[in-house]
């Protein structure tokens, strides 16, 4: 059981050391009045974690240089009860580490050892990125903003135990995913060009990529509760929280945290006041961070449109209530974690879960978290925006699919439920579903601006039509999304999966009826073949239900299915295997179907009903090929 630990630490309070304070290279932002901070966040995550089946969760937040807030609430492990303590409890970042990675190389670009316009086989050592789009090289600055056009495969990425994290290098090399798209024209989060970021600090700098963060990053800022080191030093083992997923009334710890790809967060762990005195140091523009880095990471270097926000160096421009906010957040299996940076107001905000929440919601809560701090001490009086007439309304409608979507991994199938849908309202504004990043928001609808721009109504996100096909919001500076031609919908492909899953299912218990009812009436035995035929025909329906109910039993608890996908279960190859199985199967379908007629198989309804059991089978296959849930 999870209990909330009111102990209200303040590092002011608490720590030894007193405030942890650094010099900066120019005055620091007036610290902002946050009376009252404490009781808002005290309330706020007392409640997710009570109504969420969260175990536990750590809160920092600077300002004016100083560590303003910290505290823990809940337990670190269920086992034992031990309580979160923002000073000692390590915490797997996840993604936040991206940023301490885009950090490192921007030292390297400081120092002049890296141009960030150069293309990235000049440095790396011992392979190099395939030449897929000639002319137009992956640049280090494309790795930083997501753009360098990589497929996105998380499948079998993550491994349970430390021990058995591959080199990061070796890892890269033969791991190299697809190159999709030209870099440098569309944003889509990318893993591999992250990893790759890292990598290339270690081949410039010559020092393995955690010592080098250990030298250059952690140690002068004093982060000593921080590492990349897979396995963790035993000190900070010691003191590692788990990871934790609701199940019934109470939690099941959760594998897959560590892997090959350490610089995108894969193992990093930190003490929440670990990430705080980053925070700080990048506010303040720290010396110890080098000079002009903080400068170089916080600008903006990429945006998908000029009337959007866009990309830092892996901060992403997330602007709320006139704010100009950085943003990154970081997620594995149970652990969720967010960072906010209000550059202007010197001021940052980092919350950290262990775990999950039902239905994956701690992926949120965070975020909703410093959405509550931002309205409350910096709220907006913005004038409602006024409509302008677009009279291209129409021709934004359709359905459209995340860019990250992977075009040849497995996790394709993700696109067949996960859809944007754009629909034109009789006033002029459009209704959006499946962009928010709020599980409780569905439908959003959007008032035009004129020229493909668009306002939420009642919110204040804007969305953006590029002209080209693409859809791109202030909600994620890190997807585009691309619309799909009709025959490429979800509202196409899920009727025919579903359709063709349900007659393949038929045909269980009708052949097995039908040859009894023959034998019963006496009725001579079918040709040895036809029975054969029957006999596919079940075997194929045998496959495609218990590849529909091996599907709903993976994907029934979300938390779970993550796990499984990011540590390569059996569970997904059984999946495949059935589909391919069946795809052979198919072929015999066919021919029996041919044959039946031909030869006179059966009455004509019997010969009817085989035929609709071989297109059911195609309809099915269609739709799972174009999914990759076959093997090729």
């Amino acid at each position: 059981m999870w209990t909330t630990i009111v102990s209200g630490i303040t590092l002011a309070a608490s720590l030894m050391t007193g405030p942890v304070s650094h010099p900066a290279t120019e005055t620091t932002a007036a610290a902002p009045n946050l009376t009252g901070i404490g009781s808002l966040i005290d309330q706020t995550v007392t409640a997710q974690l009570a109504k969420d089946k969260i175990p536990g969760a750590a809160v920092v937040v600077v300002s004016g240089g100083k560590t303003l807030y910290a505290q823990g609430y809940g337990v670190a492990d269920t086992a034992t009860d031990t309580p979160v303590d923002p000073v000692r409890t390590e915490f797997f970042t996840g993604s936040v580490a991206k940023v301490f990675t885009a950090t490192a190389v921007a030292q390297l670009i400081q120092e002049g050892k890296i141009d960030p316009h150069a293309d990235v086989n000049t440095y790396l050592k011992g392979f190099q990125v395939t030449d897929a789009f000639p002319g137009r090289p992956v640049t280090v600055e494309n790795l930083l903003t997501h753009t360098g056009g990589f497929d996105d495969d998380p499948v079998g990425v993550a491994v349970s135990d430390p021990k058995d994290v591959p080199p990061l290098g070796r890892y890269l090399a033969d791991n190299e995913p697809s190159r999709v798209r030209p870099p440098g024209t569309l944003a889509a989060y990318d893993n591999y060009g992250a990893a790759l970021a890292g990598y290339l600090v270690e081949c410039v700098s010559g020092e393995p990529f955690a010592q080098y963060m250990q030298d250059h990053l952690f140690g002068p800022l004093q982060m000593d509760a921080s590492t990349f080191l897979q396995p963790h030093p035993p000190a900070i083992e010691a003191n590692l929280a788990k990871g934790y997923r609701p199940e019934g009334n109470g939690w099941t710890a959760e594998n897959g945290q560590y892997g090959g790809w350490s610089p995108t967060g894969a193992g990093t762990v930190a003490t929440a006041t670990d990430v705080g005195k980053f925070m700080m140091a990048q506010l303040a523009k720290d010396p110890r961070l080098g000079a002009g880095v903080a400068d170089l990471v916080q600008q903006q270097h990429f945006t998908m449109d000029p009337r959007l926000p866009g990309m830092a160096y892996y901060f992403e421009e997330r602007p709320r209530d006139g704010q100009r906010i950085l943003f990154k957040d970081g997620d594995v299996p149970g652990f969720h974690s967010d960072m906010a940076l209000l550059p202007d107001r010197g001021l940052g905000v980092y919350v950290v879960y262990n775990g999950d929440g039902t239905d994956g919601i701690a992926g949120w809560d965070g975020k909703a978290l410093i959405n509550q701090i931002v309205d409350k001490y910096f709220p907006s009086a913005a004038a409602a925006p006024t409509a302008v007439k677009d009279p291209k309304l129409d021709s934004y409608t359709g359905s459209y699919r995340s860019d990250r979507i992977s075009r040849g991994a497995l996790t394709r199938v993700a696109g067949l439920v996960s859809s944007v849908s754009v629909s034109a309202n009789s006033d002029g504004t459009l209704t959006t579903n499946g962009l928010s990043q709020n599980p409780k928001i569905g439908d959003q609808r959007w008032i035009p601006l004129g020229d493909g721009e668009f306002a939420e109504q009642g919110g204040q996100d804007r969305l953006v039509f590029d002209g080209r096909g693409h859809l791109a919001t202030t909600i994620d500076p890190t997807v585009a999304y691309y619309r799909l031609a009709w025959y490429d919908s979800p509202s196409l492909h899920l009727p025919m999966l579903y359709g063709g899953a349900g007659i393949l299912a038929a045909g269980l218990p009708a052949f097995p009826i039908l040859a009894l009812v023959r034998r019963l009436r006496g009725r001579p035995a079918h040709p040895r073949w036809a029975r054969n035929a029957r006999v596919l025909a079940w075997v194929c329906g045998a496959l495609a239900t218990g590849f529909v109910i091996e599907l709903l039993m993976m994907t029934g608890d979300s938390n779970a299915f993550t796990e499984k996908v990011m540590l390569g279960s059996p569970s997904l190859t059984l999946l495949v295997a059935m589909n391919t199985l069946l795809a052979v199967g198919t072929i015999g379908l066919l021919a029996g179907s041919a044959a039946a007629w031909r030869l006179g198989w059966w009455r004509p309804v019997g010969r009817i009903a085989y035929s609709l059991t071989a297109a059911g089978a195609v309809s099915f296959l269609f739709v799972a090929f174009t999914y990759n849930l076959v093997w090729p």
